[in-house]
């Protein structure tokens, strides 16, 4: 019942946030810096589906190819402007600080919704990382490795990087331009225009990194529901046609309509699948722990990295 439960709510984060959100941030931006798409968010969302559909009807191969070729460049450009604005406006460092502060510790911030800001905030970082949804494990599991273990590892960074440098350098870049006071704007507009600020060419190159960062999620979660899919519908290849053709609707779906509703639905779907997640992680713990024990000991005699005896014969004869 866990993994039906769990299967369910992956499908529908697969429409939700790893979807419907992607199709309608991509589409905000680029609609920003290129008056041209302003009020055709449905051609937009058929265009992208089109896209989608291309790439998912290839499998898991031509999801890595595709995923592993866009992720890389576009987070090093992401990194490179971030640090850029931050570097021209570092006169702000101590008012900065000074406002990161105040936020978190002063009288008005405890007293006025230290509560909410902490669930937005749990919400946001599980969007984010999704650390405990149990989404990336779908994608670890089809990594080709005598140590799951080492998977595991190589797993603890995604969280890291993406949270820790990547959502940090974002949010110093909105309090060090000042943007973070401003009202009436939220979302991915309000990124571009913290860039922009200092960049006056940079809301283009971000409204492109969006677009491969949302088209590269995209991909990864048609896969995740495509798997959870099948799990509950069995495999064929009528069924997977099904599933994807849903995802491809969704994908027009999330860039014809407003943000608030895709957010909430978004939300929802991601933060429930850690609830079944974290009670199978407690319920395998035992033997997580075993296999963490034995990888370690291979580790410290150095037998991880040394071929089989049986393979040595076959090379050498």
């Amino acid at each position: 019942m866990l993994a039906v439960f769990f299967a369910i709510l992956a499908i529908g984060a697969s429409f939700g946030g790893g979807n419907m959100f992607q199709a309608n941030q991509s589409f905000v931006i680029l609609a920003g810096e290129f008056p041209l798409l302003e009020g055709n968010g449905f051609i937009f969302g058929v265009i992208v589906a089109i896209l989608v559909g291309v790439v998912i009807i290839g499998g898991i191969s031509s999801i890595a190819k595709v995923t592993g070729k866009i992720v890389p460049i576009m987070a090093a450009v992401y990194i490179l402007g971030a640090l850029v604005v931050i570097g021209v406006n570092i006169e702000n460092l101590g008012p900065a600080l000074t406002a990161i502060w105040d936020g978190a510790f002063s009288p008005s911030a405890l007293k006025g919704g230290i509560i909410g800001v902490l669930i937005v905030g749990f919400q946001r970082a599980a969007f984010s990382n999704e650390a405990g949804v149990g989404s990336a494990a779908i994608a670890h599991s089809a990594a080709k490795t005598n140590h799951p273990p080492s998977e595991g590892f190589v797993a603890l960074l995604e969280p890291f990087i993406d949270t820790v440098v990547v959502c940090t350098l974002t949010a110093l870049v909105l309090i060090f331009t000042g943007m973070h006071e401003v009202e009436g704007v939220g979302g991915v507009e309000l990124t571009s225009s913290a860039f922009g600020s200092v960049i006056s060419w940079f809301p283009y190159v971000l409204a492109t990194a969006v677009f491969l960062f949302a088209f590269s999620t995209m991909i990864s979660w048609s896969y995740y529901g495509m798997r959870a899919w099948t799990y509950l519908f069995g495999k064929s290849t009528k069924i997977e046609l099904a599933y994807k053709a849903l995802f491809l609707v969704f994908v027009v779906v999330g860039a014809s309509v407003s943000l608030g509703a895709v957010l909430d639905f978004s939300d929802m779907m991601i933060l429930a699948m850690s609830f079944p997640n974290i009670i199978g992680l407690y319920m395998m713990s035992g033997e997580v722990r075993n296999d963490l024990r034995e990888y370690s000991r291979k580790l410290k005699a150095g037998e991880l990295f040394h071929k089989p005896e049986k393979e040595k014969v076959k090379k050498a004869s």
